[in-house]
Parts: C-alpha cells; structure tokens; sequence
C-alpha cells in the first residue's frame, strides 16, 4: 500500500474495448449481467492511522463529508508484525502507535457521537471512533490491514514454519478481533477492542520478491503465504463459531500489478478459496523518483502497466472477477523541471514535485485547487483513461471525478467486486471522489 514507492512493474496488456468502457455516459451495462441495482458492490477505504496527526483527519470527517454512508468497508492502516512473528502494538516510534489507535482522548467536536471521552473509559482513539461510526452505520465493516509497505519487514518470518504461521495468526486475532489490548494506564485491557474489527486484511509486500529495503523476502514466501491465509481462514472461521457468530470473519488481501510479483508470491487459485475478495493495486505503475514522467493509474496503456493489465493479469491465473475489487488513488504522482515541451507527458524530469507532505506526491483535494488555479492545465487520455495536470514545469497525475467514473463503469462492465481508495483523507471536505465512485457504481 501506500507509505512506499511499489515497485516498477511488468508489462500488461491493453484491452480491446477501450472506447466502450470510456464513454462519457453510462448507458446499460455491459457483458456478464452482474451490474446494476440488485449488485451489491464493495467500497473499500483506507483510513490511514497517522492521518490523525498532521493532516488532522479524524473519523469523525468520515460521517460529516458524507463518505461513512457510502462505504462498506474501512480498512484500518496498518498494524504491525513483531521480529517474534507475532501482532503488537504500543508507543514504539516509527514501528506501533498505540495512543492513536486506543489511548488518544477525543473531545465532543471530534467524537462521531459528539460525546467526548473520559479518563475512565478503556478505549479511546481511532478504534472507539470506529466503534461509534459503525454503531451509526451497522452494515459497515472495518478491518484491521495488516503491513504495508514500511511494516510488511518480518512477514516472511512469521510465515515460515506451521508454528510460526499458527502463533502469528492466534496473534492478531487475540489482539484485533477478540480486542485484547495492552494496558495503557486506564486505556485498554481484556476484551477493550471486542467488536470493533470485523475481519483481516494482509497487505505484505510482497511474498517472494522485494518490497522495502529492510523487508525479509523468500523463494518458499509463495507456498507460505497460501499456508498462512488457510491458517487466517481456519481460525476466525474456529473463532466465529465458537461464538456462534452469524457471519464470518472477512479475510482480504492487498496484491500486486506485476505478474512477475503475481508469479512470485501468489497461487491464485488456493488463496482466492480462503479471501473474501482481493484489492488490486490501481495505482503507482509510475512514481514521481523515476526520471522521466508517466502515468501512475491507467484504466487502459499499451506496453505498460494499466488497471486492464491488472485485470486481466488475475482473472487469467484463475481469479474470479467478483473477488477483485479495483485500486483507485485519492492522490497524484509528481514531477519537477520538467522538459521537452508539449503536454509534459512522457518528458525528462529533474526530481519529485514539491507537495503539501512529502516530496512527488499529493492529496487530490490540493490538486482540485491547483486545476482550478489557472495555472495549470488539465490534459486527459481519453483512451487510456487518466489525466494530468502540467504546468510547463511540474506534472502531476492523477484520478479525478471523470476518470473515476470511468473506471466504476470498467467494475460493472466486468463483473468486479467493486472499488478500493487510497486514502481517505485525501479527499476534499465533501467526499467529492467517495461520491463520484458511488454514483459511478450505482449507475445501470
């Protein structure tokens, strides 16, 4: 996920359909019946633990730009894996943010239930806002994602080995989903998180090949990652009956654009028994440290990286359409010192673009007002299905409401189980793209 540059990947196939799936109106929909009204599609947002601090992002934001109402799922970013191959948190610079997550008191005007929190109570946070937002939205299901690009280091040591993968596993259910946090003064303790996380979603990156500079990787991460995602399976499945729990645990994974990544770390057709539905990355097929500027999120690209590609990538090693749930970024990809004249597209680059937070990359709701500065221009590839904005010096690319549109009608024309968002708390004050998306899917 995000918090990274994933990796520059391989070649994917451009689709056939390119007009088609890209016309500005959405008339019936295409092959497969699976569209309209009586299809329910996932709507997948990352809520982004840090977010909380200089983006000043609560989940409060959530239910006043209308996006709580719209989403099905909320996956909670990230939690960590121990050197131990266990899950932990707690107040560990850089590695666990435990006053975030269940020790941080709210006041009234950032509680959901306009309640502020009291020293006595156990948990506070992000993981009782949570709580509160699903009390006012009981079909919303929030999952603890497990990893990322900073955090996925020692999965592959937690997967080696049946014990290994079956402490690492018992782990992160005692933690997240029976809610037994660490005590921290009066803040967490037996049972304090119960009921807040509905399911878990892996997002290492990646099994079998590189992912961050640190990250342990594997020839056997291929075997042991489908080991551990029956291992997941097998014990929230033990866990939800012996509660008698009426519905499952939900079970999800973030993967990869690349089929050299695909190949490397994931046999398709035995995890996709075992998962709920995967999330497929739709975004960073370029980043903003490479030299030259690109696309970063495609519908459709000849001889590179695309959401087709992606696609198509999965579904031909055996992954049903309804289970691959579309990647889609709240924010854009950036270059400087840009040369070469014309649109900027495809031009040498001296560096990343400077932004609000970090250096090549930046929130959409801050690109929304620099396409209306009149500085920019806003320049689309209609057939490919992206766009940009460029200055004569700095591009920036990115998904905007139209693109977005898109890229709904592209889910409901094949079939997919819906759409995923990086990150929430890119999107403007009034969920613009959240809104855009369900719209999109909505249409028949």
């Amino acid at each position: 996920m995000r918090r990274s540059m994933l990796g520059r990947l391989a070649v994917a196939a451009c689709s056939l359909s390119l007009l088609t799936a890209f016309a500005p109106a959405a008339g019936a929909d295409g092959g497969g019946g699976a569209s309209g009204p009586a299809r329910s599609y996932k709507k997948v947002g990352y809520f982004t633990q840090w977010g909380v601090y200089g983006r000043d992002f609560q989940v409060q934001d959530l239910e006043a730009n209308g996006s709580a109402g719209k989403l099905t799922h909320i996956n909670y970013a990230f939690g960590n894996v121990s050197p131990q191959g266990t899950c932990f948190t707690g107040n560990v610079p850089g590695e666990a943010d435990a006053w975030a997550d269940y020790v941080r008191p709210l006041d009234a005007a950032n509680s959901v239930d306009g309640v502020a929190d009291t020293p006595e109570q156990p948990l506070a946070g992000n993981f009782n806002q949570l709580r509160e937002l699903k009390a006012k939205h009981p079909g919303l299901k929030v999952l603890i994602s497990l990893g990322g690009w900073s955090w996925s280091t020692h999965f592959s040591d937690a997967a080696l080995t049946p014990a290994s993968r079956k402490a690492f596993v018992a782990s992160c259910i005692d933690l997240y989903i029976k809610g037994n946090l660490p005590q921290d003064g009066s803040r967490g303790g037996a049972g304090a998180a119960a009921g807040v996380f509905d399911g878990i979603d892996l997002d290492w990156e990646w099994p079998g090949s590189a992912g961050d500079a640190d990250t342990t990787f594997r020839p056997e991460d291929k075997r042991n990652f489908t080991e551990l995602v029956k291992e997941f399976r097998t014990q929230l499945d033990a866990y939800a009956k012996s509660r008698r729990k009426k519905t499952k645990y939900e079970l999800t994974a973030f993967v990869p654009t690349a089929p050299a990544k695909i190949d490397a770390g994931f046999d398709v057709r035995r995890i996709m028994r075992d998962l709920d539905f995967v999330t497929l990355q739709g975004y960073d097929f370029h980043v903003s440290g490479e030299p030259k500027t690109a696309q970063q999120s495609a519908l459709y690209a000849r001889g590179d990286f695309s959401v087709d590609g992606t696609v198509d990538a999965w579904r031909l090693r055996g992954a049903p359409a309804h289970k691959l749930v579309m990647g889609m970024p709240f924010y854009g990809q950036g270059w400087t010192g840009v040369s070469g004249g014309g649109d900027g597209m495809g031009q040498p680059a001296t560096g990343p673009a400077p932004a609000t937070w970090s250096a090549g990359y930046e929130d959409y709701k801050a690109l929304k007002t620099l396409a209306g500065s009149g500085t920019y221009q806003v320049h689309r590839d209609r057939l490919g299905g992206h766009a940009w904005l460029f200055d004569g010096t700095t591009l920036w690319t990115y998904d905007d409401p139209q693109v977005l549109r898109a890229k709904t009608g592209y889910v409901r024309e094949h079939g997919l189980g819906g759409a995923m968002f990086w990150s929430l708390d890119a999107d403007t004050a009034d969920g613009e793209l959240m809104t855009a998306v369900d719209r999109g899917l909505r249409e028949h």
